[in-house]
């Protein structure tokens, strides 16, 4: 477990948190892409004041074929008409050197209208942090904004935390706009939030600790894979803390229990659970992951049943 001398941080009660939610990639019964839940999907993440975020993890970046990501950037496109969204700059697999495969993919985002955000890769993780700080100082020569992407192995064998070091010399980068920080390290990513104010106020932390959502009140903002599976709940509680209402902190502690039972071991098999949340709201067709994912047994959807009716009555009762 992480160590640190740092201070718990204060809650920043008031602040306007901006929300992302990597959005899940739906499945048929015959083990095909839904695209119109996927599109459906993609316009309730907008409807509820967040920015999708799409060729993430939870979209099963690592799984789709080269056709298939492309598909994913080109129906995001249509579907946005102009509104903001990110996508994952996945290059695993690519055997050129890093910053030249991340410039083609991040060419690819703009030309649909994205913002991209470099996907770690197992040759990034190869190199030295000096090394990899050079990849994106090469990377950024051509402009941004970009996002930065730390990942912990728990969601992927190429994932890599870097040293607060090396996150320092990451903000010294201009054309670098954010990081996303999964460690589910709450320590780790305060020591992060105050070298960011520190050293840049407007740097974004987009927590992905979705052990921890929470973080979001002590200056974090978030892109997570969990508000894909309620992202107008979410959208809920970021706008009661932005009031300073403390309703937000009940209708977290809703959300962040979904969280407990989503991202427990085997972690990945979060997207099944996604899956099954998001099928019993009637949100998509089927409740099936990627062929390749793993499975969550069928038992936990009276644990999930519960937790809808807890989010519909949150939802009712702000609409009222």
């Amino acid at each position: 477990m992480h160590t640190s001398a740092l201070a718990t941080p204060v809650l920043r009660m008031g602040r306007t948190i901006e929300g992302i939610s990597a959005v899940l990639v739906p499945f048929t019964t015959d083990d095909r892409i839904d695209w119109t839940s996927f599109r459906s999907l993609l316009d309730a993440t907008w409807t509820a004041g967040l920015s999708p975020a799409v060729n993430m993890d939870t979209g099963y970046v690592h799984l789709l074929t080269a056709e298939e990501r492309a598909r994913v950037l080109a129906e995001t496109r249509d579907v946005a008409a102009g509104r903001r969204f990110i996508a994952g700059a996945f290059i695993e697999g690519d055997t050129r050197p890093p910053a030249i495969a991340y410039g083609e993919a991040i060419d690819r985002i703009r030309a649909t209208g994205g913002t991209p955000i470099l996907f770690q890769c197992s040759a990034l993780g190869q190199l030295s942090e000096d090394d990899v700080i050079k990849v994106y100082a090469d990377v950024g020569r051509a402009g941004g904004p970009l996002l930065a992407f730390e990942l912990g192995t728990m969601f992927a064998p190429f994932g890599r935390i870097y040293t607060t070091d090396t996150f320092r010399r990451l903000l010294a980068l201009d054309a670098f706009v954010g990081a996303k920080h999964s460690s589910l390290d709450r320590v780790c990513e305060w020591e992060r939030l105050a070298i960011r104010d520190r050293d840049r106020p407007g740097f974004k932390v987009y927590t992905g600790n979705d052990l921890a959502i929470d973080m979001v009140f002590y200056g974090s903002d978030y892109l997570l894979g969990l508000s894909a599976f309620a992202p107008e709940t979410f959208g809920l509680r970021d706008r009661l803390w932005a009031a300073g209402d403390p309703r937000a902190f009940g209708v977290n502690d809703t959300l962040q229990y979904l969280g407990q039972i989503a991202f427990r071991p085997p972690v990945p098999a979060y997207k099944h659970t996604a899956a099954q949340f998001l099928h019993m709201r009637g949100r998509i067709a089927t409740d099936r992951p990627h062929p390749k994912s793993p499975r969550r047994p069928d038992s936990d959807r009276a644990l999930l049943e519960d937790i809808r009716d807890r989010v519909d009555r949150a939802l009712a009762e702000d609409a009222r």
